[in-house]
């Protein structure tokens, strides 16, 4: 069983641009440049929990609700494609996974109680000798 959410195509929005950078003749021709939009507040096809959740963790990157990914890296609109796919998934998988598990706070070890005395100590020290000598 395939575990995950997927989004349908009529919700994602594409838009194309012409992308700076090398391309020879075809650069001021080429709209190889793509933003896909995704509007994460008001998508009907995620579950209530995961979309409250992925809102308030990507909550400085939406505008208005909305979650948008860049891609231009690539000479062809089908490569930039690819990539704005691939990274709004990635983007949207890292902000729907749970929390891990609270870690539950134990007592120091013996040893990590000596060792940071002895650091303590070791630098009081140094602070000393930096004083004024005893005559």
């Amino acid at each position: 069983m395939r575990r995950g959410v997927v989004l349908p195509g009529r919700e994602l929005h594409w838009r194309f641009s012409r992308a700076s950078g090398p391309g020879g003749q075809g650069v001021n021709t080429t709209d190889s440049r793509v933003e896909l939009s995704f509007d994460l507040a008001r998508s009907p096809s995620l579950p209530e929990r995961l979309r409250e959740l992925a809102v308030r963790r990507l909550g400085g990157r939406l505008v208005d609700g909305v979650l948008t990914v860049v891609a231009a890296e690539h000479r062809s609109q089908l490569r930039n494609r690819e990539a704005a796919r691939e990274r709004l998934a990635a983007t949207l998988r890292d902000a729907m996974h749970p929390d891990p598990p609270k870690r539950r706070s134990t007592r120091p070890t013996g040893g990590s109680v000596r060792r940071r005395l002895d650091a303590k100590s070791r630098r009081g020290a140094l602070k000393r000798l930096r004083g004024r000598p005893d005559d």
